[in-house]
Order: C-alpha cells, then sequence, then structure tokens
C-alpha cells in the first residue's frame, strides 16, 4: 500500500436483492462473469486505489469470498450489517487507507474516470460523489397518486456511487448520528462538511431489477463492440 494518501475501496455487496425474485443480483452472470466481479475488477484494476475491502452477507459469503480470490487476490471481505450504513462502517474498520471510495456493488459499469474524479474531489475537499443532473421534469406526487406541484429541477442532481471521503471524516460523519441513511453522503452532509459533486453517467446504473440486468448487458456489450 502506497505511503502517501493512499485510497481504499469499500464495495457493498451485503444486500437482499428483494426486486430479483428470489436470485442474488450479485451472483447473476453478466457478459460471461458475475455482476459483482465487474466492479471489483474496476477498483483492483484502479492505479489510484490501493485496497480493496468488499462488504458481504453470509448468505453470499463464501461466493463472493471466491470471486474476490479470482479477481482481486489481495482484496479482503467482511462481514455486513443488517443496514447499508452498517455494512459501510464494517468496511471502515478494516480499512487502512487515507482515503477510501465507498460503492455499491450493483453498479457494475462503473468507469476508470469516475473513480478517478470521485478520488480527486476528495482529495480537494475531503469528500466528493458521482452524481448527475436532473434532466426530466419533477413532480411532487401526493400518496393518491395527484400531482401536488412541479419541482424546479435547476441545481438537482442524481447521487450514485463511488463517493469519496477522507477516511477520518467519514468514520467520524458515521461516530455522530444513527440515522437511517441512504448513501454515506447524506451523513456527511450532517456535519456541515463540504461535499464536492462530479460527474457520474448514465450508464452508471444501479442494477435493481431483471430488466436493469438486461440493459447492463445490452450498454457492455455496446461498449465492447
Amino acid at each position: 500500500m502506497s505511503n502517501e494518501a493512499g485510497a481504499a475501496a469499500i464495495i457493498v455487496a451485503a444486500g437482499s436483492s428483494e426486486r430479483m425474485g428470489g436470485i442474488d443480483k450479485l451472483l447473476t452472470p453478466l457478459s460471461g462473469r458475475p455482476l459483482i466481479a465487474h466492479s471489483i475488477a474496476a477498483f483492483a484494476g484502479h492505479p489510484g486505489i490501493d485496497e480493496v475491502v468488499v462488504v458481504v452477507s453470509e448468505a453470499n459469503r463464501a461466493e463472493i469470498e471466491a470471486i474476490v480470490r479470482e479477481v482481486a487476490p489481495e482484496g479482503r471481505v467482511a462481514l455486513g450489517g443488517a443496514r447499508r450504513r452498517d455494512s459501510v462502517l464494517a468496511g471502515l474498520e478494516v480499512v487502512e487507507s487515507e482515503y477510501v471510495l465507498v460503492h455499491d456493488a450493483a453498479r457494475p459499469l462503473v468507469s476508470a474516470e469516475m473513480i478517478a474524479a470521485t478520488l480527486a474531489g476528495a482529495r480537494q475537499t475531503g469528500a466528493a460523489l458521482c452524481a448527475v443532473p436532473v434532466s426530466d421534469t419533477v413532480k411532487r406526487v401526493q400518496e393518491d397518486g395527484i400531482v401536488r406541484s412541479t419541482v424546479a429541477r435547476e441545481g438537482l442532481w442524481l447521487a450514485q456511487t463511488p463517493q469519496g471521503f477522507r477516511t477520518e471524516l467519514l468514520r467520524r460523519a458515521h461516530a455522530a448520528t444513527d440515522i437511517e441513511a441512504t448513501d454515506d453522503a447524506a451523513l456527511v452532509e450532517l456535519l456541515g462538511e463540504p461535499l464536492r459533486v462530479v460527474m457520474g453517467s448514465a450508464r452508471n446504473l444501479k442494477v435493481t431489477t431483471r430488466e436493469d440486468l438486461s440493459l447492463a448487458a445490452a450498454l457492455l456489450a455496446a461498449g465492447e463492440s
């Protein structure tokens, strides 16, 4: 591991794949290898990343450990918790680098450019995340399905991963509150720390359904042609 501002990657893979009809999406074949192998390979092969930690569930631990041994032999596996933030914290407990990037394993199309941009942003301000600006018209809708209002989309961005932080800052953000959080950036926001946005991509989709899996396969095939 580099002694100069090294960076770790925590790949969160402890979810339940509830919308995949009973299969673990992370183990589902995508362009010839398990979906999760794409994310692991992207970080393990990046020159800015010194260590890779994959956080798993008890249910998929054995299978993912085998994938890590094949794709990232120096990578480590940690057992996650009930919530996403618990799983990230499990990864934080074992990383040693000064900076850390957190990535959802279900985003298999993360690029080297996104990893580099997120890491650069974290080094500039202490925290950064990939995101894309909202391009569609946004409606606020009541529970009964009736539109209440149109939301101005200027300044609205859709958060993605990776999200990068000074490791000390992310640990402090987790320790400061136990609220439910859908991403780590939200915890850092609560500390009032600056959080830089770097450009993500529509290709960097999160696979949550079988339709998403088909789209990811098509995007990979198009990129390889």
